[in-house]
């Protein structure tokens, strides 16, 4: 017979789950109910969930990727798509860079030996702490004066009758600029998360793979990989998060064809066009976030149970 206070203390911990639950997911219910709704449904605040609904706000915002002209819009206004683009290919190509970069380094500073390599172990996440915004002004400096390719120049001359312009071809408003900050950004904590994960792997499954004919790179990545799993998901998770949320420096480097969501909705806020629109944009900014996470989370629980062991 159980006791009554086990069963209060049971009843109290559902209680505090169902609160958690709730105040993870209500945002997001909330944020999705609006962008179905007109206007005049959110301002008048009647209805609650009976409402008819509609996708309306999505044409408006989506409108420069659509194959038809929504018969609401008289012109495009707001460029979502592009910037969602944009937001996706960089966050996913940063991300895929800072991990491959990242776990090689975070293996060479566990398993081999070599002079400074716990000074350096400690440096790279030194790196990290220092504010963003500290790097705002050298970055944007040498993006748009030191790492350019003149127009004077063979490779200038080239990529210029290829793809037009007339200036110096720079890395500040191209997409491989942003990368490369986000991935030297990104890639200290990458690399001190995934090495907690590499010590823990046991040598003996290493020198057992080169006993059976395995070369390095096959034991690294047959081996290594597969153990550490949920540490790559994990930094997968935090490094795609950065980047597809990140403001400050993208505003400094990015252009009208290179911008990102959080730029285009910051700068553009007085241009859409109604609540329902707003709310729109904010559940597509959110999306892929979540199914990332969730596709990442999957992959920690398949790590963990990559190593069990029949008895």
């Amino acid at each position: 017979m159980s006791h009554p206070n086990h069963e209060r203390q049971n009843f109290g911990f559902y209680i505090l789950i169902a609160m958690l639950i709730f105040m993870s997911i209500g945002p997001v219910g909330i944020l999705l109910i609006n962008s179905l709704k007109l206007d005049v449904n959110i301002t008048s605040g009647a209805g609650g969930l009976l409402f008819m609904p509609t996708i309306r706000n999505y044409e408006t915002a989506l409108c420069d990727l659509l194959w038809y002209k929504p018969d609401h819009l008289r012109f495009c206004r707001i460029r979502f798509g592009g910037a969602f683009i944009n937001s996706l290919i960089i966050a996913l190509i940063s991300t895929a860079l800072t991990l491959i970069m990242g776990t090689m380094a975070a293996y060479a500073l566990v398993r081999f030996r070599f002079m400074g390599r716990d000074s350096m172990s400690l440096s790279t996440l030194a790196v990290r702490m220092i504010p963003p915004a500290v790097l705002l002004v050298p970055v944007f400096g040498l993006w748009n004066n030191t790492f350019c390719i003149g127009r004077t120049t063979l490779l200038g001359e080239f990529i210029r009758d290829t793809f037009g312009g007339r200036g110096d071809i720079c890395l500040a408003g191209t997409h491989s600029g942003i990368i490369l900050i986000y991935v030297a950004m990104n890639l200290p904590f990458v690399i001190w998360i995934l090495q907690s994960f590499i010590v823990q792997v046991p040598y003996s499954l290493e020198e057992a793979a080169r006993v059976d004919g395995a070369g390095p790179f096959q034991t690294f990545f047959m081996v290594v990989l597969p153990l550490i799993k949920p540490g790559l998901a994990a930094a997968a998770i935090f490094t795609f998060r950065i980047a597809w949320n990140e403001y400050l420096l993208a505003s400094a480097l990015a252009d009208r064809t290179t911008m990102t969501v959080p730029i285009l909705i910051v700068n553009n806020a007085s241009e859409f066009d109604g609540l329902g629109t707003i709310f729109a944009t904010g559940m597509l900014l959110a999306v892929p976030p979540i199914l990332f996470t969730l596709f990442a989370s999957r992959q920690i629980i398949t790590g963990m149970t990559a190593g069990a062991v029949k008895g």
